[in-house]
């Protein structure tokens, strides 16, 4: 829970509710990575694939994020799933040579491939992997669940590319991580809403955590809704605790709201009247305590 001067103001709940409310959904979502997902997601197999191959990319801004999800569809001849299923290693592989996105490569990306097709001969889908994990350690033990299973074995002949497993941290062995880009997988395959798919049906939308990326946590950070100066798996928890006290069965529903703010400049992260004075959380933003009121 916050602490200290950075406790909510009792108003913070209406307040995120009208911003939730006036919120251009539209206008945001051509910006964010599951524009492309939604495309893809024709059942919820393609979805579970290409929700995690375009969660593995989210690194860096939107436009060459969904970019990335791009190329590595039609280098899978516009069937990621397929391409999990029937193309070979070395089809892959060549389709793929020549990926980069930021440091991902495209070695790394048939590694997951082929760790995919491992887990669906012996899962039925990953939402079965995650529950068999949660249901001994919870929601950590989910994540640290797929988290492994994604990474794979330790084998030479199965051993995974340089730098392919620190793609899938784990917040049980290692706390400091916020674990932002399975957080936002697992909101995209369980909350029913939009924009997201909702495709995972054992996983309570309640049991969600915060995505929390460099915006959503400087505007919770700033909201009052933690105090912790990282992006610390303890702060992921800290700031979906305030927000489940606000909706218990929907905690995660402001996270898309709180990215893009932050995304489309909505949010400038310093005090700037010009676009801060329409902003509804205004009152509630730590830049803005003790301003005196403009006219």
């Amino acid at each position: 829970m916050a602490r200290g001067p950075h406790r909510p103001t009792a108003e913070l709940p209406q307040h995120l509710a009208q911003l939730y409310g006036q919120f251009p959904f539209e206008r945001s979502l051509a910006d964010d990575p599951i524009s492309v997902v939604r495309t893809l997601a024709s059942d919820a197999r393609h979805a579970e694939v290409a929700g995690i191959f375009a969660t593995t990319l989210a690194i860096g801004n939107t436009t060459a994020i969904r970019s990335a999800i791009a190329r590595l569809v039609a280098g899978a001849g516009g069937d990621l799933l397929l391409s999990v299923e029937r193309a070979g290693r070395g089809e892959r592989t060549a389709a793929w040579r020549t990926f980069r996105h930021r440091w991902i490569r495209g070695d790394q990306m048939e590694y997951l491939a082929r760790q995919l097709s491992l887990l669906y001969a012996e899962y039925d889908s990953l939402e079965a992997v995650f529950v068999e994990g949660m249901d001994g350690g919870g929601f950590a033990g989910g994540i640290d669940r797929l988290a492994r299973s994604l990474r794979g074995g330790t084998e030479r002949r199965q051993r995974p590319p340089k730098g392919y497993a620190a793609l899938f941290p784990s917040p049980l062995e290692n706390r400091a991580t916020a674990a932002k880009r399975l957080t936002l997988y697992l909101r995209w395959m369980v909350r029913d809403r939009f924009p997201d798919l909702g495709v995972w049906k054992q996983v309570p939308m309640g049991e969600l955590r915060i995505p929390l990326d460099l915006h959503v946590y400087w505007i919770a950070y700033h909201l009052g809704l933690t105090a912790r100066r990282t992006r610390s798996w303890a702060a992921v928890e800290e700031v979906t605790e305030a927000l489940r006290r606000i909706d218990p069965i929907d905690p995660v529903k402001f996270d898309f709201v709180l990215c893009h703010t932050g995304i489309s400049g909505d949010c400038p992260k310093r005090r700037d009247l010009r676009v801060c004075g329409p902003c509804v959380v205004r009152p509630d933003c730590l830049l803005w305590r003790g301003v005196r009121r403009a006219s």
